[in-house]
């Protein structure tokens, strides 16, 4: 008889950003070294004998919690690697759900018969994975071993191993980050004790990324979309600075227009559904010798402010300037700015310098960017 512990990666940026990941192997966010620092303490009273991880860096850093009591190496399984799904990987779940919204529903709500060119199916990934859990159950019998995995993964696993369909959510759950499910292998199958379990992580430090509905983007259009940029600038200004003295809209827009041309998609238009929710403005020469990614604007309408969106506007920029090999991002925050301010701490920004400016004193805030690999 083999026990295990079979647990899904700590939350990730990706998660975060609202993005497909995949075999992309994105970063973990700072919420979930924390999920992990819980899941390392669930284990400290839990004997583990060996541990098993997906090569994915998310997964590798969760299975750390699990070895830490015992100072075990990880081994890592390619086979327990995500669903990769091709040329969705890194890409905004509202971009595609815009582009492709039959099959996003396939992908969502009737999984077996999704298909997409230069990705695996969910019965390949079923196959693959419930393949590695069997060896590593023979391979450690008498012994208790945790394996580390990711959500899709674990669902065609469980599915595989009690016949229930993938469309079953109430009983085949999305599997919450750093939920630890138990397993026992008596030799010819396995039986489920728990499944999805997190009671470890504290309330505060749950993910939450489903909260917001997915925003998508499009590029910016100088001719057309003008009057809503200049109007957007505006009344971020007025926000920060209480009036609007000092502001040049037209030179704004000639700077956006600058940016646009120097690099398409550094300027662009977001929206949820059809409704317009912001902007993002990215100046891609500003502080490149730095080697750090501008951000001239990031603006939210009013209607979407503190309901927890303004991720999404920074995941665009994070993107962004990380497949341009930047270091770091920055910007200015008006000094009297103080929702803008907590917004970008909890991100990781920190102050750095200060400026003054004619409409007040300005603040420096940079974050620092970490590469991000997409493995083959």
């Amino acid at each position: 008889m083999t026990e295990i512990y079979l647990i899904r990666h700590t939350q990730t940026e990706g998660n975060r950003f609202r993005m497909f990941q995949g075999f992309w192997d994105g970063e973990v966010s700072r919420r979930g070294f924390c999920q992990i620092e819980a899941l390392a303490q669930r284990f400290a009273d839990i004997p583990v004998d060996a541990v098993y991880s997906s090569d994915l860096t998310r997964a590798m850093l969760t299975a750390e919690a699990a070895a830490r009591r015992d100072r075990l190496p990880i081994r890592t399984e390619r086979a327990l690697r995500e669903l990769n799904v091709g040329p969705w990987e890194q890409q905004f779940f509202g971009n595609v759900a815009h582009e492709t919204p039959e099959l996003t529903d396939r992908f969502m709500y009737d999984a077996e018969n999704w298909f997409l060119d230069g990705a695996e199916t969910f019965g390949q990934v079923r196959v693959r994975a419930l393949r590695a859990l069997e060896e590593i159950a023979r391979e450690n019998d008498g012994k208790t071993v945790a394996v580390v995995s990711h959500g899709v993964t674990i669902r065609c696993m469980l599915s595989g191993i009690t016949g229930i369909p993938l469309t079953d959510v109430e009983r085949l759950p999305i599997f919450r980050n750093t939920a630890v499910s138990r397993l026992i292998w008596d030799g010819e199958r396995f039986l489920i004790d728990f499944l999805n379990d997190d009671s470890h992580v504290p309330d505060n430090l749950k993910s939450s990324w489903t909260v917001t509905s997915d925003l998508r983007d499009t590029l910016f259009r100088p001719e057309e979309d003008r009057a809503y940029y200049e109007r957007c600038y505006a009344d971020a200004w007025m926000f920060s600075h209480g009036d609007l003295r000092a502001f040049s809209a037209a030179s704004y827009y000639t700077a956006a227009c600058r940016h646009h041309r120097k690099t398409p998609g550094s300027v662009l238009r977001i929206w949820l559904c059809e409704e317009p929710v912001g902007l993002v403005d990215l100046d891609p020469v500003r502080e490149s010798e730095n080697n750090a990614g501008w951000i001239s604007l990031l603006y939210l309408e009013p209607a979407f402010r503190g309901r927890g969106y303004g991720i999404q506007l920074l995941a665009r920029a994070v993107d962004f300037y990380r497949r341009q090999g930047r270091t770091s991002l920055r910007l200015l925050v008006a000094e009297s700015n103080r929702t803008a301010q907590a917004f970008y701490e909890r991100e990781g920004f920190r102050q750095i310098g200060t400026q003054n400016a004619p409409a007040g004193k300005l603040q420096l805030l940079e974050c620092p960017l970490r590469a991000v690999r997409h493995l083959d």
